[in-house]
């Protein structure tokens, strides 16, 4: 895409990868506006989005180009803080990265930039590689994405770190963050336990013997890794299934699911398509997770083979035809 000239508002989130796309766009030609986006963060616990905000900034002050604040945090509270807080309270497995995307990134963030005149969003998502994040994009509207410059879609971290080092980014050497897109370095693991508490439950296997207590029912989504305590039995364990009243987890010794759901069918709504697919596609459940050929026909996939990792409610499930990101929906049953 040639970007000479054409008004592009970067979401600059203080990390390298949104330095390296705003970088990249102003040494194309293109007139390049940096913007911070606030989220809603946990009241009494750690946060570094004013850090972040200062990176961005030194970034924006590098590039010598303009810098806005966009305050997201009402949309971030209702779409994805309430959203997350609603299905593991239901037990369920949300994916509150998709619903950031879809919600903040290319929700409120692109209607900002539209009302302020820009002709493009950017973002430093990777769209191939070791690092892709198709997965979370599948959830984002067709004419969205039509609007939005991916820079570093297709390189790889070592690249966009280098380039970095090229343009003499501040935020070169950076580490990545290790918290959820909406939380920061905050884990889903701390916020959950800040918000529900911990209530000792009992852990079950397949046969329904006791083999330990785990901290709460809702703090676990399916195949999920768990620690147990009071057990003789030495793990790994994972969370085969879950019963929210009485508080209890069925738990097995690997995260391999031991059958797929009614016969190889998986149902999921909400669907987004980028086009609509045709013949055998690619299924992905999680975000790296191996892909499993099948096909759509309305809201049902259905496969002959078994899924790798288990296809829980909640969760996303996102298609792929030649390795191209056709859509997703999220899953029912």
């Amino acid at each position: 895409m040639d970007v000479r000239g054409k008004n592009i508002y970067v979401g600059l989130s203080g990390g390298v990868d949104s330095a390296a796309s705003a970088a990249l766009l102003k040494r194309a030609g293109a007139r390049v506006t940096g913007v911070f986006i606030k989220g809603w963060y946990p009241p009494g616990m750690p946060c570094t989005w004013a850090q972040e905000r200062r990176d961005a900034m030194r970034v924006a002050a590098r590039l010598q180009i303009s810098f806005h604040t966009l305050d997201a945090s009402a949309e971030y509270k209702k779409n994805v803080i309430d959203y997350l807080r609603d299905e593991y309270r239901a037990g369920r497995t949300p994916n509150p990265d998709v619903m950031c995307n879809r919600e903040v990134k290319f929700g409120v963030f692109h209607r900002y930039a539209r009302a302020e005149g820009a002709d493009y969003i950017a973002t430093g998502h990777y769209l191939s590689g070791e690092k892709d994040q198709r997965y979370f994009l599948w959830a984002v509207p067709p004419a969205i994405i039509a609007q939005t410059v991916f820079p570093v879609g297709d390189m790889e971290k070592d690249e966009v770190r280098a380039l970095a080092k090229r343009f003499g980014l501040p935020v070169a050497q950076k580490k990545d963050s290790q918290g959820v897109c909406f939380l920061g370095n905050i884990s889903v693991d701390e916020f959950l336990r800040e918000e529900f508490g911990e209530r000792s439950g009992r852990a079950l296997d397949g046969k329904g013997a006791l083999v330990g207590m785990h901290d709460g029912a809702l703090l676990y989504t399916l195949g999920e890794r768990v620690s147990l305590r009071e057990t003789r039995e030495i793990g790994p364990w994972f969370v085969r299934a879950k019963d929210i009243e009485k508080n209890e987890l069925t738990v097995g010794r690997t995260p391999l699911q031991e059958r797929v759901f009614d016969h190889g069918e998986v149902l999921f709504t909400d669907a987004n398509w980028f086009r609509q697919p045709d013949g055998v596609v690619e299924a992905q459940c999680r975000y790296r997770g191996k892909r499993t050929e099948g096909r759509i026909e309305k809201n049902r996939f259905t496969s002959a083979l078994p899924f790798p990792e288990i296809p829980a409610p909640g969760q996303s499930i996102v298609f792929y035809q030649n390795d191209e990101l056709v859509g997703g929906g999220i899953i029912a049953a």
